[in-house]
């Protein structure tokens, strides 16, 4: 087996070439690898990752991407129409998510290059704010335990105490009351989920609201997954609770693009419901030798090619168009919860919308997925309790994918009652550590994880 990708099928470039390559030739060699890795999730048996998979919606806004490509949306005087489309991708996101029943305040938003970076630039403006608005020196920042790994990171970065609160095991949604406890007057922002990754459940958005308004501090809604579908299952009459700005007390919202948006990678929207929040990360320089220097969040060059193709997707899809294909997610959801239902061996945890996850108080639910591996199924897997999760998107809309579904995982549960005292395979990459997390597992995790990351990023090999 190859040790470096492709490395017996095209030559491999350890310094640049002498002479240029045919551009007929690295086109050619680009559109097989494409082809060939496209066919692992069109499938429709990958959890997430390709939210719309459409290859004709793709060449659409891949048309839109190529016009500006070369554009540098810094230079705004060179190029209007980036002002033009991000003014107005910020402008529907934030009517999605309700800002009109904003009061006292100007709602506003920025463009960021995906949900990480619009977790970054909130808790950047909300540490800054709070700095300028209450004198926070020693920030700290409340977040469930569910909520994404990116609140950790963010924290991390900007020297922000982050403080985990637990959730409820049955109903996967955070503890109100620990929240409450632990705010106090050096706390910048609470954080709820809708929905959160790992569950696809919603926190209870309302109650963390109260808790905020009474203490004074702000609520970021992470709605990175849920922003651009929820809303519409909302009106396709879902029980969806509201988590947006009709709730008093919300103060930002991240919602991306990128994912149920159906654009291209690197496109996400962070809505806040006062612009004065927003603009509290805002960056200046004035005394700078090379002129004058400001940008609006922490990138500098970003890429007009990535706002056209967001901007294209929305204009021409339009709320009909998103409500078409959210009406058959949550239709695909449904019957593939609903096969893991009728397996009493299964249990879903708490009460997910299109993203769903199962374990098993009977055996390791991870026999279920080494079942799946063989049919071709690749699941994300999750820890404490050990579990699996399929986020629905469109290629699982796809005609027969949720009756296979619903056959394989049969076979599945078959497959774990009679393997239930071994081992199962996937369970050493996924699962908890038996006992709980001790520092030494910890520390070896993490050596495991920066191998596989340091492989990921690794020089071709040697020929």
């Amino acid at each position: 087996m190859s040790s470096f990708p492709y490395e017996d099928r095209y030559p491999v470039h350890r310094t640049l070439p002498e002479h240029g390559t045919p551009r007929e030739e690295v086109l050619a060699a680009l559109s097989t690898m494409a082809t060939e890795e496209d066919t692992f999730w069109e499938t429709g048996r990958c959890s997430g990752t390709m939210y719309c998979g459409d290859h004709e919606h793709y060449g659409f806004i891949n048309q839109a991407f190529a016009l500006y490509s070369h554009v540098n949306v810094l230079q705004r005087d060179m190029c209007p129409s980036a002002t033009k489309f991000e003014a107005e991708i910020i402008a529907m996101t934030l009517d999605l998510l309700h800002a009109g029943a904003v009061g006292g305040s100007q709602p506003a938003g920025l463009v960021a290059t995906g949900g990480t970076g619009s977790i970054l630039h909130a808790v950047l403006a909300y540490r800054e704010h709070a700095a300028a608005t209450r004198g926070v020196r020693r920030p700290n920042l409340v977040k469930p335990e569910t909520a994404h790994p990116a609140f950790d990171k963010a924290c991390h970065l900007f020297g922000v105490e982050l403080r985990r609160a637990p959730v409820d095991p049955v109903t996967t949604l955070v503890d109100v009351g620990w929240v409450d406890d632990h705010v106090d007057d050096e706390t910048v922002a609470v954080v709820g989920s809708a929905c959160n990754y790992g569950y696809g459940t919603i926190d209870p958005i309302e109650e963390l609201a109260e808790v905020t308004r009474r203490r004074g501090v702000g609520l970021h809604v992470d709605s990175c997954l849920g922003g651009f579908i929820l809303p519409f299952g909302q009106e396709l009459g879902y029980d969806i609770p509201v988590f947006d700005f009709r709730i008093e007390g919300v103060t930002s919202i991240s919602a991306d693009t990128h994912k149920y948006g159906y654009a291209l990678k690197g496109s996400s929207v962070l809505c806040f419901a006062d612009q004065a929040l927003r603009n509290a990360q805002y960056f200046f320089l004035t005394d700078w030798s090379g002129g004058k220097y400001c940008s609006p969040g922490i990138e500098g060059s970003r890429s007009g090619g990535l706002l056209a193709a967001t901007w294209a997707a929305m204009v021409q899809l339009g709320r009909e168009g998103y409500r078409r294909y959210a009406r058959r997610i949550f239709e695909t959801a449904e019957a593939m919860q609903g096969a893991v239902r009728s397996h009493p061996e299964l249990r879903l945890l708490g009460r997910p919308t299109f993203l769903f996850s199962f374990t098993s108080d009977e055996f390791d639910v991870y026999h279920v997925n080494d079942f799946l591996r063989t049919r071709g199924w690749r699941l994300n897997g999750q820890q404490y309790p050990n579990a699996l999760h399929m986020a629905v998107t469109r290629p699982q809309t796809a005609s027969g994918v949720a009756e296979a579904w619903a056959d394989d995982l049969a076979e599945a549960v078959e497959y774990a009652k009679k393997h239930a005292e071994e081992a199962p395979r996937s369970g050493a990459i996924y699962g908890g550590v038996a006992g709980g997390m001790t520092d030494e597992a910890d520390a070896f995790i993490k050596a495991v994880m920066a191998d596989m990351l340091d492989g990921q990023q690794a020089l071709p090999t040697e020929g």
